[in-house]
């Protein structure tokens, strides 16, 4: 498909073979995505709990206590409720931007590290919450480590991988993240039994296991070639690049690595140099497609599984089932991406979810606005359990594309001299739409009723648009070939390209 809507998929394959040391590297720094999920989950069923909406929002709780006190749409839309769950994602954002000067001058590894500090005092700060404050504090302290993990750990994965894998391992991120979902939907389901009011707290309290990971991972990982080779450690750089390739013979990855890192040197203010004009490509993709993931209404679902099944008429134990079973599916659909993103490609993942979203969206509309009315609820068990398969497959068809490849795509367009700044750019613009979207679902739930569903369904079908004709393929290209195999070669981006040369050398800019 060359110069077509796609792009090319050819690049120069450097010889590797997959190493031990490669997976083992990229599962233990995977390890940052089960915190994050495990918190994106946790939160939802916390906030569900009767003991723990009675010590922090007693206003909600008395909601839930007086049938037909509120609309069915309304009982849980209260900004401080939503606050708890969204203050981790600003603080995510601001932390993005501290991240990207450690990842690139102390490294991914280092920026790992810290990520995993972050989530340990945050994690403490939340079990022992003794009132909202500290509450809030803790939850903040996690957004840190949250910004500091998405900026660095999508980096490692895809600049340890061999080429023809990247996107398998990559992906790795995003398993673990569901997976942490997954894990927080069980514990939810088996602390919200707990006699003595206290579920809560170990809920939030085993988000210390997956932080301990990440720490220990960070020490024990070695970090990246590029990263060492950008800083100044060649001999180093490209010891690490033969023990993580298996062959002795990486001169030629070493030298576009070097080339690449003798350009980024020259780059005195990244962030300035993402506007460059040929590297605005990069940044429009990355800006949109983190735009539309939050907008295909992902997190409304994970934020607020149990919540949003307790509104659609679900018991309190039955809604946590619920919120098991799609986590259960987002897992299968991680690793159905994981198996297919390097052999069917990232377009193609992307347009098939895009639109399989937009038609579950539609289904479930359509059977809330006949279903369910503000002050009664005609969802009956059959219709319930057509409502959880309709999510499911939702869920699934985010899982193998939109979730995992929106990370993907951003952590390998950029050239090396504005990667981590990219990054940066790219998690910012994540967390400051995930913040928007968990501060206000429960309120436009209250407000669009059923219409919030055929909200979401539009923006899948723009979102699927926007990447027949705009995103190209990049699949089996290497990292540090991307801007003349792919971007040169696109019916629309070439234009970007084409008058690179004529760019004035000005200093600071490669």
């Amino acid at each position: 498909m060359a110069g077509g809507f796609g792009g090319p998929t050819d690049g120069e394959e450097f010889e590797a073979k997959i190493t031990p040391i490669v997976v083992i590297s990229c599962i233990l720094a995977a390890s940052g995505g089960l915190m994050f999920g495990y918190d994106i989950g946790i939160s939802g069923g916390v906030t569900s709990m009767p003991e723990f909406l009675r010590e922090f929002f007693p206003v909600v709780y008395k909601r839930q206590q007086i049938p037909g006190l509120e609309s069915n749409y309304c009982k849980y839309d209260n900004q401080g409720l939503q606050l708890f769950t969204s203050s981790l994602y600003i603080a995510a954002l601001i932390a993005t931007f501290f991240a990207s000067y450690t990842t690139r001058v102390l490294g991914r590894k280092m920026s790992m590290f810290i990520a995993g500090i972050f989530f340990i005092i945050g994690t403490i700060l939340n079990a022992a919450a003794q009132n909202l404050i500290m509450l809030i504090v803790g939850r903040l302290l996690l957004g840190c480590g949250v910004g500091f993990a998405n900026q660095a750990v999508p980096l490692f994965l895809s600049e340890v991988a061999p080429t023809r894998i990247r996107g398998a391992l990559n992906l790795l991120f995003q398993l673990m993240c569901t997976i942490g979902i997954l894990v927080a939907n069980l514990i939810n389901y088996g602390t919200a039994r707990i006699k003595g009011g206290y579920g809560w707290r170990i809920s939030l309290g085993l988000a210390g296991i997956p932080s301990l990971l990440l720490t220990f991972g960070a020490l024990i990982v070695t970090d990246t070639p590029n990263s060492l080779i950008q800083r100044g450690k060649l001999e180093e750089g490209k010891k690490v690049l033969k023990r993580i390739r298996g062959i002795d013979n990486v001169d030629p990855e070493f030298l576009e690595i070097l080339e690449a890192s003798r350009a980024a040197k020259e780059v005195q203010h990244p962030f300035r140099n993402l506007f460059k004009r040929r590297n605005r490509p990069q940044l429009i993709i990355t800006v949109f497609l983190q735009f539309f993931q939050q907008f295909t209404g992902i997190n409304s679902v994970n934020f607020y599984a149990p919540v949003l099944f307790q509104t659609l008429g679900f018991k309190h134990d039955a809604s946590l089932y619920s919120s098991v079973i799609t986590g259960g599916i987002m897992v299968l659909g991680a690793i159905v991406s994981i198996f297919l993103v390097d052999r069917a490609g990232r377009r193609m993942l992307l347009l098939e979810g895009g639109i399989q979203m937009c038609i579950s969206h539609v289904i479930i509309a359509v059977i809330l606005g006949w279903k369910l009315k503000d002050q009664s609820n005609d969802l009956d068990k059959g219709m319930g359990i057509l409502v959880v398969v309709i999510i499911c497959s939702f869920v699934g068809s985010f899982g193998w594309s939109w979730g995992p490849l929106c990370w993907l795509v951003a952590s390998e367009i950029f050239p090396l001299e504005a990667r981590s700044a990219g990054q940066s750019v790219t998690v910012c613009i994540n967390m400051l739409f995930t913040f928007v979207i968990a501060q206000a679902f429960l309120s436009m739930l209250c407000h669009f009723r059923f219409g919030i569903f055929l909200f979401f369904a539009a923006w899948c079908l723009i979102m699927t648009v926007f990447v027949y004709f705009l995103l190209p393929e990049t699949k089996g290209v290497p990292i540090e070939e991307m801007s003349d195999v792919v971007w040169r070669q696109h019916w629309f981006w070439k234009r970007y390209m084409d008058d690179y040369e004529d760019e004035p050398k000005e200093k600071g800019y490669a």
